[in-house]
């Protein structure tokens, strides 16, 4: 029988406003990468010239792929963890530091088609085997049982759809079933054409999230079946449940005192850690661990296996602050305690804790490492294969921590260190050298004091005294505070002004699947002030976000004709 076509016509989603880089919330204007002397970053500058923002304005809407791990959490949610989902996907791309920005400015390609239907009929095939079919609603008495097709298929395709089908809908499914039972004369193999066509249906792939007028008509919002999505996708990875799913479809959700309750509920489900371990992914770059090499010829200790150990110790330390102490989330550059196994244990020349998987330890008071900039995770990632690399680990401080913005290196110039010699033997001293470039000490000078505390640390995160037989020197300063070693300089890092707003902004990100606008800035600014007041808890702060009107209003869509309009667009 022929498999019935994928119904996605290369839906090119809507791009959003840029921010203006200039005026985002906590960055820094920092100076091109053009000729002259490293800029004085301790001389005193004029005072600024404060200027009133504009008041909030909302962004349009755009259609929103799912992210391939939204794609898998779904598929587990509706037939079962044991599911096996299909690693050949169409690629994520990140945009502005996150997956779930760029999802909502690509479409899906030729052969992203081919690959979604292929991993729909192999879905379908695993969960319609006697061992896979827990999820069936009913058993099907034979080929024709239309009563139980559509008993099975109502609810499926509510939860994978994040709405309830209209009649016709369902009766299109409930008459695929029929056409294949009739053809193929077994029920089970005639459910695997509905259940592989909702699974490669628009409706599925994407969220279409696009507002109604608000209540009193003078703008827009987005509705509460769409906030029930909204809600789910930000605070679980996932797609909404069937609780969520009858709060939306009750009108509750464009209610505060509604969705407070709903995203109450939503952060004391295990389901939120796993969807802040996620946000950290991105926001840290640790996807990068996946594929990460490192020349076991230079660390002879590397290994995949440390690369995902450091991951795992990384997402774990965050969730013990956020969620098992709900505190102050700067306290992540500063504390000893961590999780570790046998093997992380080993690198960092401490106790494991366990014979096997993981242990929550504390790090020597007296020893070098400590918080978030001391994890192999991170050290790792912002390193070359065969060094370390200050100017990566002070670009990766500067941009994601702190979100200033560095402007790339001109086109032409030679970016590249000079070799390890006697007369430089270590990485502060061929930086030095190749600082002497002019063309390359504007940049320098805003990533290398910052990065250069980290040196005692190598490519793979091994603490380390001395390179090539020459001291290293772990000193730098971070916007003028000077900090002696990696630790000092975590502790400069938890008490900056900046860490703050840049997490607020880089949440509020995340959230609304945008690049924020100049019209968001004074709300980024009033999350940011909630955040500081409310003791840098992150829990207090999902909420807020999600209770802010970047979240819940959206702007009307320009008229384009790459723009969607109501259902029949999908």
């Amino acid at each position: 029988m022929k498999r019935p076509s994928l119904a996605i016509a290369r839906i090119s989603a809507r791009g959003r406003v840029l921010a203006v880089a200039a005026l985002s919330l906590g960055a820094l204007a920092l100076p091109a990468c053009e000729e002259g002397p490293p800029p004085d970053l301790g001389a005193a500058a004029p005072a600024p010239t404060v200027q009133p923002l504009p008041p909030f304005e909302a962004v349009p809407a755009s259609l929103t792929r799912l992210t391939r791990s939204q794609y898998g959490n779904l598929v587990r949610d509706l037939f079962g963890a044991g599911v096996v989902v299909p690693a050949r996907l169409e690629p994520d791309v990140a945009q502005a530091g996150f997956f779930s920005v760029g999802a909502g400015r690509t479409s899906i390609s030729p052969r992203g088609v081919e690959q979604y239907e292929a991993a729909a009929f192999d879905i379908a095939a695993q969960v319609l085997r006697p061992e896979g079919r827990g999820w069936l609603a009913c058993t099907p008495s034979g080929p024709e049982d239309a009563a139980c097709y559509r008993e099975i298929l109502a609810p499926l395709t509510r939860r994978a759809w994040r709405r309830t089908p209209t009649a016709d809908e369902l009766d299109g499914l409930v008459a695929l079933a029929l056409d294949a039972g009739r053809t193929l004369g077994d029920p089970f193999e005639a459910l695997a054409f509905p259940v592989a066509q909702l699974l490669q249906s628009p409706h599925f792939l994407f969220r279409a999230e696009l507002g109604e007028p608000d209540a009193d008509g003078t703008g827009r919002r987005y509705s509460s079946v769409e906030m029930a999505s909204r809600l789910a996708f930000f605070l679980w990875n996932t797609g909404p449940d069937a609780a969520l799913l009858d709060a939306g479809e009750a009108g509750e959700l464009v209610t505060e005192a509604g969705l407070r309750a709903a995203a109450e509920r939503l952060l004391a489900d295990p389901r939120a850690e796993a969807a802040v371990r996620n946000f950290f992914v991105e926001h840290l770059g640790l996807m990068a661990l996946d594929d990460l090499t490192k020349d076991p010829t230079v660390f002879v200790h590397a290994s995949p296996d440390l690369a995902l150990s450091a991951r795992e110790e990384t997402l774990r330390t965050l969730a013990h602050v956020i969620f098992d102490l709900d505190t102050d989330v700067r306290t992540l550059f500063t504390t000893r305690t961590t999780f570790v196994d046998r093997r992380l244990a080993a690198l960092y020349g401490v106790p494991a804790g366990a014979q096997e998987g993981f242990a929550q330890v504390e790090l020597p008071a007296d020893g070098p490492r400590a918080g978030l900039l001391g994890h192999a995770s991170v050290l790792m990632v912002n390193a070359h294969a065969v060094s370390s690399s200050a100017t990566r680990r002070g670009a990766f401080i500067r941009k994601a921590l702190l979100c200033d913005v560095i402007p790339p290196p001109p086109a032409d110039v030679d970016t590249s260190l000079p070799e390890p010699s006697g007369e430089r033997p270590t990485m502060r001293d061929r930086l030095s050298s190749h600082a002497a470039n002019p063309t390359c000490a504007g940049c320098h000078a805003i990533m290398d004091p910052i990065g250069l505390g980290l040196e005692q640390f190598d490519g793979i995160g091994r603490f380390r005294t001395t390179e090539a037989g020459a001291t290293i020197d772990p000193t730098g300063d971070v916007d003028g505070v000077f900090f002696e070693d990696a630790r000092a300089l975590g502790e400069a890092l938890a008490a900056s002004d900046k860490v703050g707003p840049c997490l607020v902004k880089r949440v509020y990100r995340y959230a609304t699947g945008h690049e924020e606008t100049l019209g968001e800035i004074a709300e980024i600014d009033r999350l940011a002030q909630r955040f500081a007041s409310q003791g840098h808890r992150l829990q207090a702060l999902l909420l807020d976000v999600v209770l802010s009107p970047g979240f819940r209003t959206v702007a009307a869509a320009a008229d384009t004709d790459e723009t969607p309009s109501g259902e029949g667009a999908l």
